[in-house]
């Protein structure tokens, strides 16, 4: 009954999994108001001139900007829009030749976490009951790797962060919001572990009933 009920939570895990690196994990947006950029616009065209004609053409400018109504303009302008996967992320950063870091985030968020519950689901088949010793040894030694696929999030929400605002100073605001990717990876995280821990007690159990036997 056990071993049932780990086999299914294995397979949830599998589900969520999939979901949980194909579909986006995290939006970022970033605006700016129009009476700043006109700002800018007026600061970065005065500093190209030279110092002599830059106050009197600031001060032209002020005028244009102030009898236009430039100054006072409302509203937002977005100029900054970004949504990624895990999948996607790993794809940007081979693009941008980073494939070390896109290899890294590939196997400690995708490789890994199959691998480990491919093994855990074949440890609860009794076709590979003959060799359920080796795989829960290979189970432990990726198991000491069971967070680093959280840790690749958290990364990758960091790195998408730092692109939202480079270059852009504090005249950007930039709003992020998380998806659907981002609360199915969560769920996996959630699931494997409580599979992890059902085939552990499964097996326990199944040990001990057989040194029983003996």
């Amino acid at each position: 009954m056990k071993s049932l009920l780990s086999i299914m939570v294995i397979l949830i895990s599998l589900a969520l999994l999939i979901p949980g690196v194909t579909q986006p994990i995290l939006t970022i947006e970033g605006s700016i108001e129009k009476s700043e950029l006109v700002e800018a616009g007026v600061t970065m065209f005065t500093e190209s001139l030279s110092e002599s004609s830059r106050d009197n053409a600031r001060s032209m400018l002020d005028m244009a900007v102030s009898m236009f109504g430039f100054d006072s303009i409302e509203g937002e302008v977005e100029v900054f829009y970004k949504t990624r996967s895990i999948v996607d992320t790993v794809n940007e950063l081979y693009q941008s030749n980073n494939i070390l870091v896109a290899a890294l985030v590939g196997l400690f968020s995708i490789v890994f976490p199959a691998i480990k519950l491919l093994t855990m689901l074949m440890v609860n088949l009794p076709i590979f009951k003959p060799f359920q010793r080796g795989l829960m040894t290979f189970i432990g030694a990726i198991g000491k790797w069971s967070m680093a696929d959280v840790f690749v999030v958290a990364l990758i929400i960091v790195y998408m962060a730092g692109n939202a605002s480079a270059g852009m100073g504090e005249l950007l605001t930039t709003t992020a919001k998380f998806e659907m990717g981002f609360y199915y990876f969560s769920a996996y995280c959630v699931f494997s572990i409580a599979s992890h821990w059902i085939m552990a007690s499964s097996v326990k159990k199944d040990n001990q009933s057989a040194q029983n036997n003996l």
